[in-house]
């Protein structure tokens, strides 16, 4: 490399370190390379997009097993160089955005399944999840909650996500999905082993009081599910039966539903009608028929009803955030959306659209409750706080997602990156210890 300045020294010699001994095919600092390494699906969010502290990465690293991972980071804290965690890049708020360049250390290399024993898989972070998946179907076992984006990384899911595919059953928390976790600390320590309550501490945290370098998580033995395509002249018809459907025993393993205009919105499919709500579930096989008689009671009718883990994975992709984020690609800067949950999404709908002004509801069978994802018209950040006073005055319980900061037990994890990460080099800016407002997971 030519004269450096003494600024970009350190980085110059993280380059040099890592090429050692990644080789020079898993080290970039390629401008498109960093570019690429520098983004995920913040775009989804037209506040986040507004307010969000962009930055650039320097170097861009891809480490190939869990260990290599461990010396990345120890390579880049030692010199003082931020380390922002990537997976897959499918988050939606920009938590994998490096705020204050540095390295982005992206795991999606790292994609090893060390074991699947029973009841459980063991994976390096960069994993996807439908690997894991099917590895686990090998072993007629399943994957005790999936995300609705089924090639996020298990590390990335881990560390930035909420819930998934398998809720309805288990419920949103990671508290019985994450068995063990091998983490990162900003200490030079290494791999550092912890499992159960002490796992906890690094789920829903962004990297920031250590980086997930490798996870052992929850099986339970394999359904042959029945992926189920229902519709409605209205969505009134969908509200009817979502929580009936949800509760039958044997329970689904998820519920999903939308108004007539996002339903328009979603892919081509002959089981999504035009002009029609869609309903569908991925249902288990000795509740298909029951499941059936619900719907054509409630003015419905299915409109398929295929087998085969692939289908139950595909209609995973059509739940949670997904249909609003097709709602937004059809009008592109248009809508926001929040993450709701109460038993008014389906006993007045009306109510909880007209107080979000002319709102979009897309709604799930939660663990306890309807839960969902709310669509307006997008008019500014201000209107945003302001929709959400009005919602929480009518019973909806409300989670402001368009935030890239720590919202998961923050007070604790401020503690644990005390001792973890003394001088904020992990995922620097993503904590703010100021933070005050409602935490991810409490509209559950």
């Amino acid at each position: 490399m030519s004269a450096v300045t003494a600024e970009r020294a350190p980085v110059v010699e993280l380059h040099d370190a890592l090429v050692e001994f990644l080789g020079p095919r898993n080290v970039s600092t390629d401008r498109r390379m960093l570019e690429r390494a520098s983004v995920d699906g913040a775009r989804m969010s037209p506040v986040i997009s507004e307010r969000l502290p962009l930055g650039i990465a320097e170097i861009v690293a891809f480490p190939t097993t869990a260990e290599d991972i461990a010396r990345v980071v120890q390579e880049a804290v030692s010199r003082g160089i931020p380390v922002t965690p990537r997976g897959k890049g499918t988050g939606n708020y920009g938590q994998a955005i490096p705020s204050t360049g540095g390295l982005v250390l992206d795991t999606s290399r790292a994609r090893t399944i060390h074991e699947v024993g029973d009841g459980t898989i063991t994976a390096d972070a960069g994993a996807p999840m439908a690997q894991l998946e099917q590895a686990a179907r090998e072993a007629g076992q399943q994957l005790w909650m999936y995300p609705s984006t089924m090639n996020s990384s298990i590390g990335g899911f881990l560390a930035g996500g909420s819930g998934g595919t398998g809720t309805i059953v288990h419920g949103a928390n990671h508290m019985g999905f994450v068995v063990a976790l091998d983490v990162v600390h900003a200490d030079g320590s290494g791999l550092t082993h912890v499992e159960g309550e002490a796992a906890q501490r690094y789920v829903h945290n962004y990297g920031t009081a250590g980086i997930i370098a490798r996870a052992t998580v929850r099986l339970e033995p394999e359904v042959a599910w029945r992926a189920l395509y229902a519709s409605f002249p209205s969505f009134g018809g969908s509200l009817s039966v979502v929580r009936e459907i949800g509760r039958l025993e044997p329970r689904p393993r998820l519920v999903s539903a939308d108004t007539v205009e996002v339903s328009a919105a979603l892919p081509d499919d002959d089981a999504i009608p035009s002009g029609r709500s869609s309903l569908r579930a991925i249902a288990h096989p000795d509740a298909v028929a029951e499941i059936t008689r619900l719907i054509a009671d409630a003015g419905g009718r299915v409109e398929a009803v295929r087998d085969g883990a692939v289908e139950g994975a595909k209609l995973s992709t059509l739940s949670y955030n997904h249909p609003i984020e097709w709602l937004q690609k059809s009008r592109p800067g248009f809508y926001y959306h929040l993450e709701v949950a109460g038993d008014v999404l389906a006993d007045d709908i009306d109510l909880v659209h007209a107080t979000i002004g002319d709102g979009l509801l897309h709604i799930e069978a939660g663990h306890t409750v309807p839960i969902g994802m709310l669509a307006s018209e997008y008019v500014g950040p201000e209107a945003v706080e302001a929709a959400i006073e009005r919602l929480t005055a009518i019973g909806v319980r409300v989670h402001n997602c368009h935030q890239w900061n720590v919202d998961f037990e923050v007070q604790r994890t401020i503690e644990v990156a005390r001792t973890t990460d003394p001088r904020g080099l992990l995922n620097p800016g993503k904590l703010n210890p100021d933070y005050t407002g409602p935490q991810k997971g409490s509209i559950r």
